[in-house]
């Protein structure tokens, strides 16, 4: 049987039929780290139609010990993660559409990004992501997957239209978050424990794009070091402002140039208030003065003895060694502006 999806096709709950659904669905996956990269190498070889890849993130060497699709080659290159996978996944399967969205995933860009997909699948590294994913999700009424990994713990659940959301697990964000939160950057992370829930996460993917009965309820809770696994129920709560009140926070707040940190790096992410779209090869020409400067495939790269960034095209800047958001905000009026 001369089919790149025979193995798939003779399991009885997939069959020819199923194939065909997999083949129109079209998912998001929100982030390209350790649980997005395996996500996507996942769902490309089962063949899911269409991709949507989104990361802000470049390829660093540091990536590779669990990052599944990337090359020391794209690290040296710092290529955008979301290029770097789609490259290399289109090698892989030429038969589906994969479209790679290097940008910030934002309160401005979340709704068009997501709304017009079957399914997201979480990949990122921060609450904040989540609960914008959540809040977009339960208003356009589809279903995504919770997927997060650090140390040797691991958690999935799915959220699906008219249960309980995310909100309703994790509670409301206005409340606070009970503390410093552990990173890979501090704690680290086994990347057998990426590969576990990642994979995990897309069985969900495909049993909720096939319409299964045997989709998962629970939360799940493993620790791969400890030996341990948990299915966790969570009720719907009545008073939650997202699914049980609408109120999407997140979704419509916006509040001028927003900065973003990056996990484990000395690096800070400025989006300017309104969509720009600088002349790099212009600034290219003011700023060799000042330092090192080269133009990339993706991005204007900096580097001077009193700044140092890259710049994208559309005005998304990532502001290197600096300890606040602050300063970064200054690195970004004083050497790029608009």
């Amino acid at each position: 049987m001369n089919d790149r999806y025979a193995r798939q096709r003779i399991f009885r709950h997939i069959g020819d039929e199923g194939q065909k659904k997999l083949g129109n669905a079209r998912a998001a996956i929100v982030g390209m780290g350790a649980l997005g990269s395996a996500q996507a190498n996942l769902l490309c070889r089962a063949g899911v139609g269409y991709l949507r890849l989104i990361d802000r993130d470049t390829v660093e060497l540091n990536n590779l010990q669990r990052q599944v699709l990337y090359t020391e080659k794209d690290a040296e290159e710092e290529v955008p993660k979301a290029a770097a996978a789609a490259k290399h996944l289109r090698e892989v399967n030429r038969e589906i559409t994969i479209e790679e969205v290097i940008a910030d995933f934002n309160s401005g860009n979340a709704e068009s990004l997501l709304q017009d997909v079957d399914l997201v699948m979480d990949a990122t590294d921060n609450m904040e992501t989540r609960y914008l994913i959540n809040e977009v999700c339960v208003k356009h009424k589809i279903p995504w997957i919770y997927g997060g990994a650090v140390g040797s713990e691991g958690m999935t659940m799915n959220i699906l239209p008219g249960g309980p959301c995310f909100c309703c697990f994790a509670g409301n964000p206005a409340n606070g978050t009970g503390g410093e939160p552990m990173t890979c950057s501090t704690v680290g992370v086994l990347n057998m424990l990426t590969s576990t829930v990642a994979s995990l996460q897309c069985a969900e993917a495909v049993k909720i794009l096939l319409g299964a009965d045997t989709v998962r309820k629970t939360l799940l809770f493993l620790d791969l070091w400890e030996n341990e696994a948990e299915e966790i129920p969570v009720d719907k709560n009545p008073r939650c402002p997202v699914c049980g009140s609408g109120e999407y926070w997140y979704l419509e707040h916006s509040a001028g140039i927003r900065t973003t940190g990056f996990c484990g790096k000395d690096s800070v992410q400025v989006i300017p208030e309104k969509a720009v779209r600088p002349d790099l090869a212009s600034l290219k020409q003011k700023l060799e003065g000042l330092g090192t400067v080269k133009m990339t495939r993706f991005c204007l790269d900096f580097e001077g003895k009193e700044a140092s960034f890259q710049l994208y095209p559309d005005g998304r800047a990532v502001i290197r060694h600096v300890d606040s958001e602050g300063k970064a905000k200054s690195v970004y009026s004083e050497y790029i502006g608009f």
